[in-house]
Order: structure tokens, then C-alpha cells, then sequence
């Protein structure tokens, strides 16, 4: 839909802070990257959504965190063995299977989408489905991979993306050692890094180390945080989002702060 001249265009980070992401959904009552988890999550307000792909047999970017089916459907086969329509196939419970990533971005065409790209393969039709969705503005595309991230972001212009492993790696040795060039070389072009609250040993989540990622030019982001009294804590700390398992939980922690 066009822009009015003189209202700025919605982009991904459009939504005021704290971002919280649903992680694969809400999957309190829904399998998990399902689209019946995303519809939970957006039922009860959630803005942003956290997903992963990977790539079917015939070139389809798949909605599917694990490379395999073992944990969610209990058959040994890897989701690349299967083709798109062998995967609509299979049960996940509730009524839910596999869903594509042009079918999720098509389901909910206001709901902004964390994507992780997981397998190199998915690298070409991750992109594919975000054009041709007209998704640009409202994905953020990661990989813990760095080449991966790279070669889905050469596909998308404009597309924003957050930090991978090794690039991240070099952020967090060079905030610990106080070398703020090496901060701001390492997540140059980034918006956000999405971490864990520690990494190699090392704690991410301080008031020190969040300061000089916010002096970088980027986001913060943690995850997987399912507790609420952590939330409101890593709130307090200054991180601009949280990835949570328990987006219910998430928001009335928001709520309660005003």
C-alpha cells in the first residue's frame, strides 16, 4: 500500500521498545513454527515473531527450526529429504504441519518476522518469498552463520539484519577489552545483535557491555527469556528486545511497567 506524502513508511523497527519477539510462536497450546503458534501470538498482541527456515527437497523455504523431524514429529528423516507437499503432510498436532515462509508472511501481512536462516540451501528461497511478499521493510533476516547472512542480504536490499556468531565473537572480546573501534567495526551495517546472556563464558547482559553496543549504532536483543522477573530486569538493564518462549508473559511484564 502506498504512503501518504509526509507520514514516514512502517519499517521493522518502526514499534517503540521494548521489541518482544515470540519465539517459534507461542506453543502453549500450538506446536511450535506453526501457523496456528504465530496466530496465538498475534491473538494476544505480540508485533514481532522469531521463526527459522530451512529448505525442502524441492526448493521451498520451510517454516522448521530443526534440520530433521525427530523432536516434533518422531520420524528420522531430515525436513531437505522431503518435499513441500510431502511436509504439509505430516502431523504436528492440533491440526498444524509444516507451513512455508511465503505462507506465514501471506497469513499475517502486518506482523513483522525475525527469520534465521538455518541451512544454506534456504538461503535463495528465504529471499524468494520475502520479495515476492512485498516483505522487505517488515523482516529482520539472521543466521549464526556469517556467509549464510551475507548471502541472504545479497538478495534483499534494505533488508536490516542482526549480528552472526563470529561477527558478534569479535564484538564481545573488543567491548570486554574497552576497544570501542573494534565494537563498531565488528557490527558495522548491523541494527541489532540477538545473544544469549552469556557467551564463551562471558556475561553480555551488563550495564557496561549494553552501553557499548547501544555506542555501536545497534539493538540489543536476548534471548530465551521465560521469566518474567527477568524480563523486567533485562528491561531495566536498557535491552531493546526480548525473545521469549512466554510472549504472554512478555507483554503484561510490559504492561505492568507502563
Amino acid at each position: 500500500m502506498p504512503v501518504s506524502p509526509g507520514v514516514p513508511e512502517e519499517t521493522y523497527l518502526s514499534p517503540p521498545r521494548p521489541r518482544l519477539f515470540a519465539h517459534r510462536g507461542l506453543a502453549l497450546e500450538a506446536p511450535e513454527n506453526t501457523l496456528l503458534a504465530f496466530a496465538k501470538a498475534i491473538g494476544i498482541g505480540a508485533v514481532y515473531v522469531e521463526t527459522d527456515v530451512q529448505a525442502s527437497a524441492d526448493g521451498v523455504a520451510v517454516i522448521s527450526h530443526d534440520p530433521d523431524l525427530a523432536r516434533v514429529a518422531g520420524r528420522d528423516v531430515k525436513v531437505s529429504q522431503l518435499t513441500m507437499a510431502e511436509l504439509r503432510r505430516i502431523d504436528l498436532g492440533e491440526g498444524q504441519s509444516f507451513c512455508s515462509l511465503a505462507e506465514a508472511l501471506d497469513a499475517f501481512p502486518h506482523t513483522r518476522f525475525n527469520i534465521d536462516v538455518k541451512a544454506r540451501a534456504a538461503v535463495e528461497p528465504a529471499a524468494g518469498a520475502i520479495l515476492a511478499a512485498g516483505a522487505s521493510r517488515r523482516v529482520l533476516v539472521s543466521s549464526f552463520d556469517e556467509a549464510r547472512r551475507a548471502a541472504t542480504l545479497d538478495l534483499l536490499p534494505g533488508v536490516v539484519s542482526s549480528s552472526s556468531a563470529r561477527r558478534f565473537l569479535f564484538a564481545l572480546l573488543g567491548g570486554k577489552l574497552g576497544i570501542s573501534p573494534v565494537v563498531r567495526r565488528s557490527l558495522r551495517g548491523l541494527v541489532a545483535v540477538q545473544v544469549p546472556e552469556k557467551a564463551l563464558g562471558l556475561r553480555i547482559t551488563t550495564g557496561r557491555m549494553v552501553r557499548q553496543l547501544h555506542a555501536a549504532g545497534v539493538e540489543v536483543h536476548v534471548w530465551t527469556v521465560n521469566d518474567p522477573q527477568r524480563m523486567g530486569e533485562l528491561v531495566d538493564l536498557g535491552v531493546d528486545g526480548i525473545v521469549t518462549d512466554r510472549v504472554d508473559l512478555a507483554l503484561a511484564v510490559v504492561k505492568a511497567r507502563g
